[in-house]
């Protein structure tokens, strides 16, 4: 190894096992597979999609600096400091620049930093400026030059100065006799313009410089705008993030309570059908966009799933029984983090230019909409506690974090989508008054303990009693929890929501407790446990009075009977016109049948409020148990990126410095025949734009490997193109046929 790094490898091979270990921590992507030699590492790290996806991370500061160091390649940091408008020994640039290098985004030979070439060729032209020419006039020679401009070359050449470099400029134009015409002549003449084509003319980088006075950007961003901003109290911040998450919670245990009761259609297509949505939303009272985001987030938790027979349906799974179980804060946090997690876009739930996307739907699957999700919220957290800053403002901050990522998205025409972050982590109990909480700052940085400990103290107590009311209402002033909720959900039926819960008890709500087995004496038993009131004589006349009248009518298989002492009744059923389909017969003063199953004949029954009871074979009433549907965890991949932490990263690095000792040990005239094939089409890339010369191993025909002199001058589409030893005829090679290569000394 050189004593001077001549290369990006070179570089790595110098650091220490500390430095490589943070660089896999950084860039996960060069961990999988496991890297065998830090020339490998090296090769990886060009590579075109791992140098996005590393100039993706930077932000505007980072991407500045880094477009400094393409321009002055090979540059001293003082003359990145100049590019960048700051001053010589600015601790700034110092920070800057060996972030950059701890990326392995550049790296410091002896005459100053570079970057790698496919860096280079991700940026394209850095901050505007055109090409290099190499003909054009030297930094001295320009200056002079621009004294004699006139103010109409001036005006083309302003123009031009920050970008973009290329214009307009016909050659009709440029040979007429118009002071137009004459200026650009005069531009062209003296090399201070290039021209591309009949209509195109380009401003070379060296007067571009010249004309920018050394400064790359005309504003530089090194630091991120200030950001205007409510200031909101931090308790207040987490007391309404706590509220909404109770409200989460709360709603996650009614549509397991209403899909475990009656679940719910799977499209044929897949997904939930919109008035399956739609009913899910009035039971919950919730609009239809957030009812969407939430069956999203519960299926990503596991909480709900699909159960695939013969009439396919989406029910709760196996783990939300034990699910409701757990502390509030607890439940809380597996909703979050699965909504932070999750490749699912509910906003995408609706019509579309390509039709209507469902619910649960493979359609809803976008995982950058996760990728926005993080993008808005790391730029949030870097705000002051309770800060929320307007919509617009955020966008701007965004931005500024991702560049690259943000002017992707709005070259093909795609929204910021912060709108969108912003709401869902409100729903989500993320965000409070429109800034991070405490428990939301937790989760965004990934301390899942921290974040689930900062809600415990935020959401509210759970009541387990109700005020029974005259008017046949049960007022729950707070979120029901157990034995309560269980009371209530069953006796009667949600009127309001809010701070506190109004339930309605109904004939209808009563009958569907008897339905279930209870009598008038349970019915009274555990509503007097859970009521602080007492329970009023309105109410329990009604519990009376429908005890009293149910069961009255019996319910049989002929294929179905229905008996009863009381003639008036059967009287009124077979006169009934809404029964007509049950197709009644009397066959005894107090028995009529019908050729329609017991079953039907008892939803219908119930559906006309007669209180009907299914009656066994022998004679004795039959109590129904419960619905109680649930469904394994759907096996759903999920989509994610896997990290590298820093006991991986170390057993890597291990294995890449016994790497390097095994290459070391080789013979320096053999190709190596274990070559990683990044590492080979990095080499021959390299090869072909300096030049030079490389000694690979090919497989030909019957299976040898032979040894070749080769001169590669284009690599593309599974093949390079090059001379063989010292013949100048081209020829073409299958790059799957070459075992290794290495430079020729």
């Amino acid at each position: 190894m050189p004593d001077q790094p001549r290369s990006l490898a070179d570089d790595l091979r110098a650091r220490s096992d500390a430095d490589l270990a943070m660089l896999l921590v950084a860039r996960p992507d060069l961990a999988r597979p496991t890297p065998t030699d830090v020339t490998t590492l090296a090769a990886r790290a060009t590579t075109r999609s791992s140098v996005q996806r590393a100039l993706d991370a930077l932000d505007l500061a980072h991407l500045h600096t880094l477009e400094a160091v393409v321009v002055g390649a090979p540059a001293s940091r003082a003359e990145i400091a100049r590019l960048l408008g700051q001053p010589v020994r600015a601790a700034l640039v110092k920070k800057l620049v060996t972030d950059l290098a701890n990326l392995a985004l550049t790296w410091e030979s002896p005459e100053g930093m570079r970057v790698p070439r496919t860096v280079s060729d991700v940026i394209g032209d850095p901050a505007g400026l055109g090409p290099v020419l190499p003909d054009a006039p030297k930094p001295a020679v320009i200056k002079e030059a621009l004294s004699d401009v006139n103010r109409q070359g001036r005006a083309l050449l302003d123009a031009l100065t920050w970008g973009p470099a290329t214009g307009v400029l016909s050659e009709s134009v440029s040979k007429g006799d118009t002071a137009i015409g004459s200026a650009a002549r005069s531009l062209i003449q003296q090399g201070l313009l290039h021209r591309v084509d009949a209509s195109h003319v380009v401003l070379p980088r060296q007067v571009g410089l010249v004309l920018r006075e050394g400064q790359l950007h005309q504003r530089p961003a090194l630091a991120a705008s200030e950001v205007e901003a409510a200031e909101v109290d931090v308790d207040v911040v987490d007391a309404t993030a706590g509220g909404r998450a109770a409200e989460l919670l709360v709603h996650s245990a009614e549509l397991i309570d209403l899909w475990g009761a009656e679940p719910a259609k799977v499209l044929r297509s897949g997904g939930l059908s919109v008035r399956d949505l739609g009913k899910l939303a009035n039971h919950l009272e919730m609009p239809v966009d957030e009812t969407a985001w939430l069956v999203e987030v519960m299926q990503h938790a596991g909480l709900i799933a699909r159960e695939d027979t013969d009439d396919a349906t989406w029910m709760p799974t196996g783990e939300a029984d034990d699910w409701v179980d757990l502390p509030p804060a607890q439940r809380w946090a597996d909703l979050a983090k699965a909504w932070w997690t999750m490749p699912a876009a509910p906003s995408l739930v609706g019509p579309s230019e390509s039709g209507r996307i469902n619910a649960l739907s493979v359609n809803t699957s976008w995982p950058a909409g996760r990728t926005r999700r993080r993008d808005v919220l790391h730029a949030l957290s870097s705000l002051p506690m309770g800060q929320a800053p307007a919509a617009d403002d955020l966008v701007e901050l965004v931005r500024w974090h991702h560049p690259i990522r943000m002017a992707r998205a709005a070259a093909s025409g795609s929204t910021p989508g912060v709108d969108v972050v912003l709401r869902e982590a409100e729903w989500a109990g993320v965000l409070g008054r429109g800034a991070l909480s405490t428990a939301g700052r937790a989760l965004v940085s990934g301390d899942d303990a921290q974040a689930w400990a900062a809600m415990a103290a935020h959401i509210p107590e759970a009541v387990d009693y109700v005020l029974l009311q005259a008017d046949l209402t049960a007022i729950a002033p707070g979120r029901l929890d157990g034995p309560a909720r269980q009371v209530m959900r069953l006796l009667a039926d949600v009127e309001s929501r809010g701070g506190a819960t109004v339930h309605r008890i109904t004939e209808s709500s009563l009958r569907r407790a008897l339905d279930s087995g209870w009598t008038a004496d349970r019915v009274m038993t555990e509503l007097s446990a859970i009521s602080r009131t007492g329970i009023p004589q309105p109410l329990e006349y009604l519990v009376r009075d429908i005890s009293r009248r149910h069961g009255v009518a019996r319910v049989g298989s002929c294929a179905a009977y229905v008996r009863s002492d009381d003639e008036a009744l059967l009287d009124r059923l077979e006169a009934d016109r809404g029964l007509n389909l049950l197709q009644f017969r009397r066959i005894a003063p107090t028995v009529v049948v019908t050729p329609v199953p017991a079953t039907t004949v008892l939803d219908l029954l119930r559906e006309r409020q007669y209180g009907p009871v299914a009656e066994g074979a022998d004679g004795g009433i039959t109590v129904a148990s419960g619905c109680h549907h649930r469904t394994s965890r759907s096996a759903r991949p999920t989509i994610a990126a896997a990290g590298v932490d820093d006991e991986v990263a170390r057993q890597i690095v291990a294995v890449m410095r016994n790497g390097e000792t095994a290459r070391r040990a080789e013979s320096d005239t053999d190709v190596p025949t274990s070559t990683d094939p990044v590492v080979t089409l990095a080499l021959l890339r390299e090869a072909a734009a300096e030049g030079m010369s490389v000694w690979i191993g090919y497989v030909d025909d019957v299976g040898g490997v032979q040894r070749t002199l080769f001169r590669p001058a284009h690599v593309e589409a599974g093949r390079v193109r090059g001379t063989v030893g010292d013949s100048d005829v081209m020829r073409t090679l299958l790059l799957h046929r070459i075992r290794g290569a290495r430079p020729a000394k």
